[in-house]
């Protein structure tokens, strides 16, 4: 059975958790006491034991009889009543003489025929032990009490006896008295309890109570610093959680919004052609030709669209696998290869195993937009270079096309959607780098664009320029991800 099951009071845990070992507590402390004070009323009653044979033992006499010395005792059992602590308790006594013969007391007390221990805390020949006298429980002192006169001497055993009531009530008061005051400390310790489980609590419930009172789209951070230490990383997880929801539902409301304003576009263009097609405006074959471009068109931009909410998808995941790189791209250069011959492109490609932890979908998905815009870009029979590297703990891919570059005027605003220059090509919907973008960001990576166009002012540095030589004005993109380093197999 788990501690916490599902709908568990945490205060009812609280309580019981505490509550219940100190109950437990003290219960067995209550036994030990109770053992303990019989233990003390024994101590003590033993002592008035001794005392009553000492008192015995000061009554006896040797005297001599057919010329032989015989103990006597002048003792009566009103002797002993100074003894007795109230009217709840009986002594008995028994005398007996130096050969064990009896000489005065209660006959059914059985004589004591044990050892006497060889350690006594008393300065007597006395022994205690528990016995019994007529079916009572009694506790019992014999004391071997030495006894001479001028006709002789002789070891007399003297034994008292004391019947138990007295004891038990006394350890029974005693107990009592501890239970009461145990009973009276675990009603306040609950109460106390109760108070402190209330306190402890109460940030939960006011955090619950601003929770219930947000708006629906209120998902700002909750406020962290009141909170208690143990309940920090609540607070943090929960507000870590409201970031991640923030960001998917602006994504989402960006996606709604992109999409009908850019789907409103070629919607209504090609309501206009089938319509203008309806009225015979324009031949069967030439309207279809324009619907045909016209959905076409469409469809490009609602698979990007897609594809840019498949990466905020594949980002709240958080599930990468290990791809190699380098399959990945020569799988796309063989999906592009009509493409490339079409153009008739002088096309390179300069491949190096490099491990990298990437969903294979957004990998691919990086790998085809970039080389698909550099063979758009890149005039019929011009360069093309697909190089990936390994270097160190990264993955290089540059793609280099012999395109026109990027214009100066949006090269601020290069991953954001729907952004395209001067240069850009019919049939473009400007979401290629917002895709590449997102990818590289998900995966920890940076990208990085340069054009070589010296009259531009901007030339391939670092990395780009060391991969291979610049053949001419073009655009570079440098891609970096964090390599993965696998172990070879035992």
């Amino acid at each position: 059975m788990k501690w916490l099951d599902a709908g568990t009071s945490l205060r009812r845990v609280l309580l019981l958790g505490i509550g219940a070992p100190v109950l437990l507590f003290m219960l067995i402390n209550s036994v030990t006491l109770y053992r303990q004070a019989l233990q003390a009323a024994d101590t003590a009653y033993d002592r008035t034991l001794l005392a009553s044979a000492k008192a015995i033992g000061e009554l006896l006499s040797v005297t001599a009889h057919q010329g032989q010395p015989q103990l006597t005792a002048s003792l009566t059992y009103g002797a002993l009543e100074a003894f007795e602590a109230d009217n709840r308790s009986r002594l008995i006594y028994k005398v007996s003489g130096f050969d064990g013969e009896m000489i005065t007391g209660f006959a059914n007390l059985r004589t004591w025929q044990g050892e006497f221990p060889e350690r006594n805390v008393y300065a007597a020949l006395v022994h205690f032990y528990d016995d019994s006298f007529e079916g009572q429980p009694v506790r019992v002192a014999v004391l071997l009490q030495p006894v001479a006169s001028e006709v002789g001497q002789g070891m007399a055993t003297i034994q008292v006896a004391e019947t138990l009531e007295l004891r038990h009530a006394l350890a029974r008061d005693l107990l009592i008295q501890t239970v009461w005051q145990q009973g009276l400390l675990l009603a306040v310790l609950a109460v106390v309890l109760a108070l402190v489980v209330q306190r402890a609590t109460e940030p939960v419930n006011r955090l619950s109570r601003q929770l219930q009172q947000r708006a629906d789209n209120d998902l700002s951070p909750l406020p962290g610093e009141e909170a208690p230490q143990e309940l920090r990383p609540m607070v943090e997880a929960t507000n870590d959680l409201m970031a991640r929801l923030s960001r998917l539902l602006q994504h989402q409301k960006r996606f709604v919004r992109d999409t009908s304003h850019q789907l409103r576009t070629p919607l209504a263009v090609l309501q206009t052609q089938v319509q203008s097609a309806l009225r015979g405006d324009v031949e069967p074959r030439q309207a279809l030709q324009e619907i045909g471009q016209t959905v076409s068109s469409a469809t490009a931009l609602a698979n990007q669209m897609l594809a840019l909410a498949k990466v905020e998808q594949l980002r709240q995941e958080g599930q990468e696998s290990v791809c190699n790189w380098a399959d990945v791209l020569q799988q796309v250069a063989l999906e592009l290869a009509p493409l490339i011959a079409d153009k008739q492109l002088d096309f390179e490609l300069r491949l190096e195993d490099a491990t990298v932890r990437a969903h294979a979908w957004a990998l691919r998905e990086l790998t085809r937009n970039l080389l698909h815009n550099a063979i758009r870009y890149t005039p019929s029979g011009g360069p093309l270079l697909a190089q990936l590297t390994a270097e160190g703990t990264e993955a290089a891919l540059l793609i280099r096309d012999g395109g026109p570059g990027l214009d100066s005027q949006v090269r601020e605003r290069l991953f954001q959607p729907f952004v395209q220059g001067r240069r850009a090509l019919p049939g473009g919907t400007g979401l290629g780098l917002a895709i590449c973008g997102d990818i590289v960001q998900s995966l920890g990576g940076s990208i990085v664009l340069t054009n070589r166009d010296p009259s531009d002012g901007i030339e391939a540095t670092g990395t780009a320029a060391a991969l291979s030589p610049a053949p001419g004005p073009g655009l570079d993109a440098l891609v970096r991800l964090p390599r993965v380093t696998l172990s070879p197999p035992p």
